[in-house]
């Protein structure tokens, strides 16, 4: 008889399941076992053989021994955007994306030093101690603290990255998820998975300033069960995004009354959101009413339509540099070799550029695992100087430790 795999992580095994969305039975049928079998190794009872692990890794593109590897503290929970109308099978593909993600990060943190977390805190441990006040007060306090100015900001998710944060933007396939958030309690920092499946840059900003609400507003809240409790921590984020994106003074200076759509659609080139946020803003400012939102609302629908405006392809949906440029960095130090990255982390290639941002193909050929060499280097993104959407995470000054 075989000897078993030692060590083997049945967490892995779930982690897999979910990320390429088969069952049990499709699994045990693409390797040649029983429904039984992929069970008891589910629930630890039993282990692979080590020629039917290479099998398992093969069919579900990772290396073999990436089954052993230790798996890492679950971010904090997620809440979904779509939360009713999203299937729980995606859900549970987005939060192992997002899984490894961290391990990617945190793998990655031991070669170099990420911008240091800068985040406002809030207390709040129910949705209903929220104010609108508390939530406009925030969104100036992440400007001020990052020092974006009262005017657009240039690019979100930069100025995410700059404040700490681990930013992945991939397509997901599922489209009632516009994106994702959580907070990692082994790096200590936040996690952002934004969809890219829709290459919509107005959307897209909108989302990250979405995310980002919920980081800072419902950090010590649990994750709604209900339905109601759900929908008004949306409406929170929403709202969080709107005033991130168009602060209430210096945007409702530029508003010019009455609201007409032709000149909405000359602020959304400015400020980098859509017409139907800039409706819900103005509305939330007071400088418009409910019927007035309506109406404009109906008079955008019938002159664009429902899913788009002019001008969307105009504003390039914005992309993570964090972790690809870590990666380009290491490379360009010698630290890591292209065809060892993806082996490294046990993924395959693809997964890898996906969860960077890398270009596809970028990572494509064999490779051993490398034992690295842990070579410190420093951002100067993490000094203590105010933060700058321009110069944020420029890797080619980073500085080695000595």
């Amino acid at each position: 008889m075989s000897k078993r795999i030692s060590g083997f992580q049945s967490d892995r095994l779930l982690e897999v399941l979910a990320v390429r969305r088969l069952s049990q039975v499709q699994l045990a049928a693409m390797i040649g076992v029983s429904p039984s079998t992929i069970s008891k190794w589910r629930s630890g009872a039993q282990t692979p053989e080590p020629e039917t692990l290479e099998r398992l890794a093969s069919v579900v593109n990772v290396k073999g021994e990436w089954f052993t590897r230790p798996v890492l503290e679950a971010t904090t929970a997620p809440l979904f955007r779509s939360n009713a109308s999203a299937h729980q099978s995606a859900r549970e593909m987005l939060q192992a994306r997002m899984s490894w993600a961290q391990e990617i990060s945190a793998a990655l943190q031991e070669y170099v030093d990420f911008p240091a977390l800068s985040f406002p805190t809030r207390s709040f441990t129910e949705p209903d101690q929220i104010l609108a006040e508390d939530i406009e007060a925030v969104a100036q306090e992440c400007r001020d603290v990052w020092g974006l100015g009262s005017g657009p900001v240039q690019d979100v998710v930069l100025a995410l990255e700059n404040a700490g944060a681990i930013v992945v933007r991939e397509e997901t396939g599922v489209a009632q998820i516009e994106g994702l958030s959580a907070w990692s309690k082994v790096l200590g920092r936040p996690f952002i998975l934004l969809a890219a499946d829709k290459a919509n840059g107005f959307r897209s900003r909108f989302d990250a300033a979405h995310e980002l609400g919920h980081l800072v507003l419902h950090r010590l809240i649990p994750k709604a069960s209900d339905r109601l409790r759900h929908n008004e921590m949306e409406k929170q984020a929403h709202r969080f995004a709107g005033a991130f994106l168009l602060p209430a003074e210096s945007f409702s200076a530029e508003v010019r009354l009455p609201v007409t759509l032709d000149n909405l659609l000359l602020l959304k080139q400015r400020w980098g959101i859509s017409v139907g946020a800039i409706v819900m803003r103005l509305e939330a400012l007071g400088m418009i009413t409910e019927g007035d939102k309506v109406s404009l609302f109906k008079r955008r629908s019938a002159r664009w339509g429902v899913k788009s405006e002019p001008g969307d392809a105009g504003w390039a949906p914005e992309q993570p540099r964090l972790l690809r440029r870590t990666i380009e960095l290491l490379l360009t130090e010698g630290v890591m070799t292209v065809n060892g990255v993806a082996r490294h982390f046990g993924l395959s290639e693809r997964d890898v550029e996906a969860l960077t941002g890398l270009p596809e193909n970028y990572l494509q050929g064999g490779g051993e695992v490398l034992q690295l060499p842990v070579r410190r280097v420093a951002s100067s993104a993490a000094s203590d100087q105010p933060f700058n959407t321009s110069t944020v995470l420029a890797f080619d000054q980073f500085r080695r430790r000595k």
